[in-house]
Order: C-alpha cells, then sequence, then structure tokens
C-alpha cells in the first residue's frame, strides 16, 4: 500500500497534484502530480495502488461514455438500509452501512455504467473497495445480476472489474445466495454469446472470487493483484504450513492457468479494445471471392516428392511458426492463456483477431526457431493443458460464434511422466470430441509436422489443408523405423511407406488440399509463405461462412465417418 502524506492512510482515496506519494513496497516518494499521470502506479516497482469505482470508469471508458445505469433500489430517495438479519456485531449493521455510504458516496460497494471502449459498446460493473471492502451483498448481487441482464439485453460485453474481501458476513446465508445468483446470470450470457470479461484488482477473495470473476470468458489481471477463495491467514491457521512466495498473486495464478493475461494498468483499455472488438454483433461476415483458387485440389497438379526430403523441409529450424503466421495475417491477435485448471502451455497458442476482416479464433502449435526457444515451446509437443486450452478457446469461438482456424506443427503430444500423470490421452479425446460438435467453420492446416494424435487433436476440421512440404502421420519415420525395422537407420524407408507428403495425403482424401510454398520451401520466403497462406484460408472462409452451423456439424461428421468405411478398396484400386 502507500502513504498519502497529510492525508488519513487510504490508498483508494484520489491523489492530487499537490500531494506527494509515498509507496511503502519500495519506499520511493513521488509528486503526486506524476502519481495520478501514471494511473496511480509507482514509477519505481511498478506498485498498483487501489482505485476507487469512478476513478476505474474513467481510466478504462471512452471520454465522457460512461452512463451510470439505473440503480436496483426502485425508490426516489436514498437507498434503504437493508438488514435482513438484525445483526449487530460490535456495531449495528445498519450503522456500518449508512457510515460506507456517507464516506464512498456510493450507494453500495459496485458501480454500474453504459459505455465504450475504443469505440465499442461495453456493460461495466466495477467493485469498490472502500465500501465495507467491496464485501459481496444482496444489493452488490442485484446490481451485478441487474448489469448482466442489460448486456444481455443489449448484445454489449460485460466487463465485470472485482475487488472484494469475500461474502458480507452481516446479511448471513441470503449473501451466499449472490454467487449463485450472479453465476446464473453469467450462464445466462454464455447461452446468448455475450462476452464477459473480468478484470482481477487487488484484493478479490471469497464469493466474489468463487462466482462471477472467475467464470468470465477472459480473465485479466493487474500486476500483484491477489485472487483466491480463503485468504492466506485463514489458509495459513488451517493447514499450519507457510505458504509460497507471491501466493495467490496475478503472476502466481496465471502460472499455474488460471489467468488469461497480466496487463499492467497503462496497456488495460488498449487491450480490452481488442478484445471487445471481435465480440461485436456482425450483420454478415464475407469475404472476396479469389479470382483464382489458391489451393491445390488434385494430386497430378502436384509432382512426386522424396518422401525424406519433405520430412527434412517440414522440420526445417528457419520454417515458418504460428505466431510467425499470426503476425503475418492476423490483426489485433491478442494471445491468451490457461487451461482454467491446473495449468498454461507454451507449445500450444491461440487467441482472437481478424483475418481479411473477419474475426477469428486462431490455435497452433508453437515450436520457434533457435534451439533456446524451441527448448522453451517444448520442441512444439503440447501437454495436457495445451490441449484443455485450445478446447477452452474453442468453445468461445463457439460462443462468439468466431470461425476457428488451427496450425499443426508438431512432433507429436508430449509423451512425458507428467503428461501422462495430468491425461494426455484424455485431453486429445476430448478436443476430437468437441470438434465434431462445434457450430461454427473450422479449417486446419498443417504447416510442418503433422504427428499422430498430437496434430489431430486440433485438425478435426471441415476443411484440413496442408502447406506442399508439410507432412502428416500416424508416428514419426524414425518410430515407425525402430517398431517395424527394429532399426532406426530405416527412417527413409519408413517415410516412404506411411505415405505422408502432401501429394499422397491428397490422394488418399486426408486432406482437400495442398497450399503452395515458394520455391525451396517455406523458410525461404516466409513473407511469401504466409501470403500463400492467407489466401488460402480467405479462400475456405468465402466457401464456409455462408453455411450454418448445423449443416456443418453434419458434413463434418460425415467428412471423418467416410474414412476407412469401405475396406474393399486396396492401395491398387484407389490409384489415380
Amino acid at each position: 500500500m502507500a502513504e498519502i502524506l497529510d492525508r488519513p492512510r487510504d490508498p483508494s482515496l484520489p491523489v492530487t497534484s499537490s500531494e506527494w506519494v509515498l509507496c511503502c513496497r519500495c519506499r520511493a516518494l513521488t509528486y503526486g502530480k506524476r502519481f495520478v499521470r501514471d494511473l496511480c502506479v509507482c514509477p519505481e516497482c511498478g506498485w498498483h495502488a487501489r482505485l476507487t469505482a469512478q476513478q476505474r470508469l474513467e481510466q478504462l471508458l471512452d471520454p465522457r461514455s460512461a452512463e451510470q445505469l439505473a440503480p436496483a433500489f426502485d425508490v426516489d430517495t436514498a437507498p434503504p438500509v437493508y438488514d435482513p438479519l438484525g445483526f449487530v456485531d460490535t456495531r449495528p449493521y445498519p450503522e456500518r452501512l449508512r457510515e460506507a455510504r456517507a464516506v464512498t458516496g456510493l450507494d453500495e460497494a459496485v458501480v454500474c455504467a453504459r459505455g465504450t471502449i475504443g469505440g465499442h459498446p461495453v456493460i461495466a460493473a466495477v467493485m469498490d473497495f472502500r465500501f465495507l471492502g467491496g464485501s459481496l451483498g444482496c444489493g452488490v448481487g442485484e446490481l451485478i445480476t441487474q448489469a448482466a441482464e442489460t448486456a444481455l439485453r443489449e448484445e454489449a460485453p460485460l466487463l465485470l472489474v472485482t475487488a472484494s474481501g469475500g461474502a458480507r458476513m452481516q446479511e448471513g446465508a441470503l449473501s451466499l445466495m449472490q454467487m449463485a445468483k450472479t453465476s446464473q446470470a453469467l450462464a445466462q450470457l454464455d447461452e446468448a454469446g455475450v462476452l464477459v470479461v473480468s478484470l482481477i484488482t487487488d484484493p478479490t477473495y471469497g464469493g466474489v472470487a468463487a462466482s462471477f470473476a472467475t467464470l468470465a470468458d477472459v480473465i485479466l489481471a493487474e500486476p500483484g493483484a491477489r485472487l483466491g477463495f480463503a485468504g492466506p491467514r485463514v489458509i495459513e491457521q488451517t493447514v499450519r504450513q507457510k505458504l509460497p512466495d507471491g501466493f495467490q498473486t496475478a503472476e502466481f495464478l496465471f502460472q499455474r492457468g488460471f489467468l488469461d493475461d497480466v496487463q499492467p494498468r497503462a496497456a488495460l483499455r488498449t487491450t480490452l479494445a481488442r478484445l471487445l472488438a471481435v465480440a461485436r454483433p456482425r450483420l454478415s461476415q464475407a469475404v472476396p471471392r479469389p479470382a483464382a483458387d489458391p489451393v491445390i485440389r488434385r494430386p497430378h497438379d502436384l509432382p512426386p516428392r522424396e518422401p525424406w526430403e519433405v520430412v527434412q523441409l517440414a522440420r526445417h529450424l528457419d520454417r515458418p511458426t504460428t505466431l510467425d503466421y499470426i503476425d503475418y495475417l492476423v490483426d489485433g491477435f491478442h494471445e491468451l492463456h490457461g487451461d482454467r485448471v491446473s495449468g498454461d502451455c507454451s507449445a500450444l497458442v491461440g487467441g482472437p483477431g481478424w483475418l481479411h476482416g473477419v474475426p477469428v479464433m486462431v490455435i497452433g502449435h508453437q515450436k520457434g526457431h533457435t534451439l533456446q526457444d524451441r527448448a522453451s515451446r517444448n520442441f512444439g509437443m503440447a501437454n495436457p493443458e495445451g490441449y484443455r486450452k485450445a478446447a477452452r478457446l474453442m468453445r468461445l469461438a463457439a460462443k462468439l460464434r468466431l470461425p476457428v482456424i488451427t496450425l499443426i506443427d508438431t512432433p507429436g503430444a508430449y509423451p512425458g511422466i507428467a503428461a501422462e500423470e495430468h491425461g494426455q490421452a484424455i485431453a486429445i479425446a476430448e478436443n476430437l470430441r468437441l470438434m465434431s460438435q462445434l457450430p461454427v467453420p473450422i479449417i486446419a492446416v498443417i504447416t510442418g509436422e503433422g504427428g499422430s494424435g498430437g496434430a489431430l487433436a486440433l485438425g478435426v476440421a471441415d476443411r484440413v489443408l496442408i502447406s506442399a512440404n508439410a507432412m502428416y502421420s500416424v508416428i514419426s519415420p524414425e518410430g515407425c523405423a525402430a517398431i517395424l525395422w527394429r532399426c532406426p537407420e530405416a527412417a527413409p524407408q519408413a517415410a516412404a511407406a506411411l505415405r505422408l507428403d502432401a501429394r499422397e495425403l491428397l490422394r488418399l482424401g486426408v486432406v482437400d488440399g495442398v497450399v503452395p510454398e515458394p520455391d525451396g520451401g517455406a523458410h525461404h520466403d516466409p513473407a511469401l509463405a504466409a501470403a500463400m497462406l492467407g489466401d488460402a484460408l480467405a479462400a475456405t472462409l468465402h466457401e464456409l461462412l455462408p453455411i450454418d452451423g448445423a449443416h456443418l456439424v453434419r458434413e463434418r461428421r460425415r467428412r471423418f465417418r467416410s474414412f476407412g468405411a469401405d475396406l474393399r478398396l486396396g492401395l491398387e484400386e484407389v490409384r489415380p
């Protein structure tokens, strides 16, 4: 916390330009004018001071766009003093309530408003910790629920800014019911396809953390913000253990997959604008018809390739990665993180953005180029956390009616001990089932290696494309050689037998088309390779966007149902 000189020690009070502010974390002294200009963030250590609800609205919403929503209380004068239990501790609850209203100038611990961020409409519900510790009582629950209902009526995204010590004890079990009430309101927004974004500020605990704060589609947090069900003191007293450094902070939770991003205060409005842009109601999604088909559809239009050469090109260190392609092709991309269960996986990346003017969800394996980068990305081999993250993003895409684009480049799913302990097979199986029922267009592109079930976990799509020098196989050539030839040196022979190159895969019908590459491979001209991929994706979006969701699911299931259905067909009979 910070100490504001010549004032009561309350870091949530507004700072005027004539005051000095002492940061109690690093003890740096900052002139008030600079502190306000820096959005009440310590310029030395980055500590984020608490803000009032009004300060939050001023910082996050576009200037002069905020319009406070009508209060939940149907009265013409002051809101009633609600005391369902007649609660008294050292002081009567009504007395505490009246004092909180007098000190803060608020009716309750949340302020709800309609406004815009980056020009995009939003309904915001912003909590204020000054009001009885931001506790969740019936008034707060009603205001949050009414904000959600307003977002539902207006089809506008809902932004929740949380700051709370937990449920309001003075209202007993009725306070507990607000957790279910607000969660139910967010469930209705899920059903209606309305985006919900949560911004966690310090602190967010108890009933708020265990309800609407963590049910959002996207969860952001300020640096150092604490989030948890039980507070540290309660946990230490209960389990009699010393808690690790940084326990329950935003950074601690981000590493464990519970948050999408930790963003400094100065970046929040830009980040929120980018997220809101992909969620706005769309009258139509159209991509111009290409002048010529950029995708190769017939096997005989492709020259025969030496399979082992294809394997080497597919694995080339300089071959464009998923993030390279996103950088070239996707505007306004914002990477989302975490599976909301146990962790994040750097080998699999994804998030919303714009491709050829259409909002999309892009998900793909990420390898990197240098050895150090590849090691940090686990060489593109995803853990269960990665596949669960992909599933979460695909469900969000279905909710917001966004096409899904997957870019596949992996030797396979990670085969380590931890992956098995965390349910690797189950995570892959869940993705296969989920992708078979998503009511939005899905385009999968094998851009490099397509290794086994780890690749297929992103490959159940309406259209499956493959880059000209990519590969797709049930097992690596080396693995196949070791098992069947009992000789790793037979890998080139195994590659030929597996028929893993684009021409053979197109002939077998495993892929629907081939994306051309620059001469010598995509690594020779990544920009041109990205342009070719972008043209192929645009042509495929043009084809799929007009199709309704039920028809997409029906045809996708028919496509995969057909593989291997006629067992009478032998290799010679299906040759062109």
